[in-house]
């Protein structure tokens, strides 16, 4: 018997981040598989072994997985692993790594951000090259990588060809590319492709690959397509905290995740409750929708007294006070009854003023 008193409410969903939602039971069942008896810790263990065969698959054969805790230190290690100490990176001025990790790349790993102001969060090899300068110039930290987000932090999805132009741009100015992955799968549910088409195959050196945000625990991987272009990943891991010594529970959840097709039931799942949202709250007077829905998140503009009201009902984050812009999220387990009662109660709030 245990002691733990369940303290939430399990039925009660709300709309602020698909980090919010619980383990999917596949992947908890997962866990219980791999529990039991004694296994090689610190990444020795059989699932863990298994775990080059799974990603394969997917990624192809000279794909290796790092599996680490979390996603700011996914990007912080295959940044590193990427960069000498004098090199920069550059990213979307609303990346991830600029905006939402406590300056970690910068503070932990020494790298420099050179960040580009986007519309829609997304780089293109022209905005690249507001900041592709300075090679040589001692007093400038070095361009040498460029970090894109899929899907972006403003709910936007870069096609295939768009990364391959960013990444033949990126690589014939010397630079490398990194993707924060940790919304990938999402992306690749929305355009309808493997996902190795809008990685691998467009030239994506370094993949920062999400788990979190589909299901799992805990746990991402850092994927390295092109074995060329890092140095000393394994080392970097370990000095990073991001080394885990029962590893197995980490590992075996991915190969729940990709042996199959969870991944991709997971994620088309949150992207088309993200459309049905955006359909109904469409048609409410006053909400004003200002990002298209290609994930699994939904943009819109309220009254503030109305997303004051709104946020004691239901969870979700403004995205931008100065707007009154908030940013309403859908996860793997959320339902179409979450979503009617949610657009029952913005309509609501909405008649009230």
């Amino acid at each position: 018997m245990t002691d733990a008193i369940r303290r939430h409410d399990p039925a009660v969903r709300g709309f602020a981040s698909d980090n919010n939602a619980g383990i999917h039971p596949e992947v908890l069942a997962a866990l219980a598989l791999a529990n039991g008896g004694h296994q090689i810790a610190y990444g020795g263990d059989d699932y863990t072994a298994h775990l080059h065969n799974v990603f394969a698959g997917h990624f192809g054969e000279c794909a290796t997985a790092y599996p680490v805790f979390n996603g700011t230190g996914a990007n912080v290690v295959a940044l590193q692993a990427l960069l000498p100490r004098w090199g920069a990176v550059i990213a979307a001025e609303t990346a991830h790594i600029n905006m939402d990790e406590c300056g970690a790349p910068e503070k932990l790993a020494g790298i420099k951000i050179h960040t580009v102001p986007t519309p829609d969060g997304k780089l293109t090899p022209e905005l690249i090259d507001r900041q592709a300068y300075g090679w040589g110039d001692e007093h400038r930290a070095q361009p040498l990588a460029v970090s894109i987000t899929q899907s972006t932090e403003l709910g936007t999805v870069y096609t295939a060809d768009e990364i391959r132009a960013i990444c033949e741009h990126a690589h014939e100015r010397g630079m490398l590319v990194h993707v924060d992955g940790s919304r990938l799968a999402n992306a690749a549910a929305s355009l309808g492709v493997p996902l190795r088409e809008i990685t691998t195959d467009v030239g994506v050196d370094v993949l920062s690959f999400g788990g979190t945000k589909n299901g799992l625990l805990l746990g991402e991987c850092v994927v390295v397509l092109n074995p060329d272009a890092v140095r000393d990943l394994v080392y970097l891991r370990r000095m990073s905290m991001q080394l885990a010594s029962k590893m197995r529970f980490v590992s075996v959840q991915f190969e729940a995740l990709l042996s199959g097709d969870l991944w991709l039931r997971s994620a088309a799942h949150a992207n088309a409750m993200a459309k049905r949202l955006e359909a109904v709250v469409r048609g409410i007077d006053g909400v004003r929708l200002v990002r298209p829905v290609q994930a699994n998140a939904v943009f819109a503009i309220l009254p503030r007294p109305v997303t004051e009201r709104l946020q004691k009902r239901y969870r979700f984050y403004v995205w931008d006070e100065h707007t009154g812009e908030v940013r309403w999220m859908c996860a793997f387990d959320t339902t179409e009854d979450d979503i009617d009662g949610f657009a029952e109660a913005i309509a609501d709030e909405m008649s009230r003023g």
